[in-house]
């Protein structure tokens, strides 16, 4: 179990890091409708995360050999191909990133944001979590890691427990600060908001490129 731990880890900690969740959740902890809309917010994204983690972990017990130390070529080629869509979008990333100073796009739907009701914040924290493509690689690439290692039922759920906490943290902390104290926590929020815009494209390209190439070197290893 330590070792398939340590494997998704920097998969869970891509997830944490992943700047547009964050922010999201920032700007609707400064909506008027603050606690509903961002506790459904976070209730959706751990959700998503499950699910994907689910679906992959399900499927690669299904095309794993019954002794998980015999070669796996179908988990081989499965984290091949997702460690290079993460390349693809790295590449993506990083050629759209503001150039010299320019004002960052951010997705349409965040000028809206503070119009969410709960239910819409739960629906938009599941989107984030389980359709978006970035958070949708790194999840299923932890999904199949899991999946394919051949632990018992408790030590999967366990790791999937510690994966979901880890790669959740980012929009819990906020949100659970925020409502345990609001006043304090405006102000930083908002200093986290404009540094993640300003930087999401960087750190994104950086991770996806970093997370790219572990994922391939483990999918070349499982043959």
């Amino acid at each position: 179990m330590g070792e398939v731990i340590g494997d998704i880890l920097p998969l869970a900690l891509g997830i944490t890091i992943s700047p547009i969740p964050i922010i999201a959740a920032i700007l609707l902890l400064l909506s008027p409708k603050a606690k509903g809309t961002s506790v459904g917010f976070l209730v959706g994204w751990i959700l998503g995360i499950l699910i994907v983690l689910a679906v992959f972990i399900l499927l690669a017990s299904v095309i794993t050999p019954a002794d998980p130390d015999q070669p796996q070529p179908i988990s081989g080629a499965i984290k091949l191909l997702l460690g290079a869509l993460m390349l693809v979008l790295a590449i993506k990333q990083w050629r759209g990133r503001p150039r010299d100073g320019a004002e960052p796009s951010m997705p349409a739907w965040m000028s809206a944001i503070d119009q969410l009701t709960a239910a819409k914040g739960l629906g938009l924290g599941l989107l984030l979590s389980a359709v978006n493509p970035k958070n949708l690689l790194m999840g299923a690439s932890a999904g199949v890691t899991i999946g394919s290692a051949g632990l018992p039922f408790g030590s999967t759920v366990v790791t999937v427990a510690l994966f979901t906490a880890i790669a959740a943290a980012s929009v819990a902390v906020p949100v659970i600060g925020y409502l345990a104290a609001a006043e304090a926590m405006s102000g930083p929020l908002e200093e986290l908001r404009c540094w993640l815009t300003s930087n999401n494209a960087t750190v994104m390209a950086v991770l996806l490129l970093v997370i790219g190439v572990m994922m391939i070197g483990k999918g070349i290893g499982s043959f």
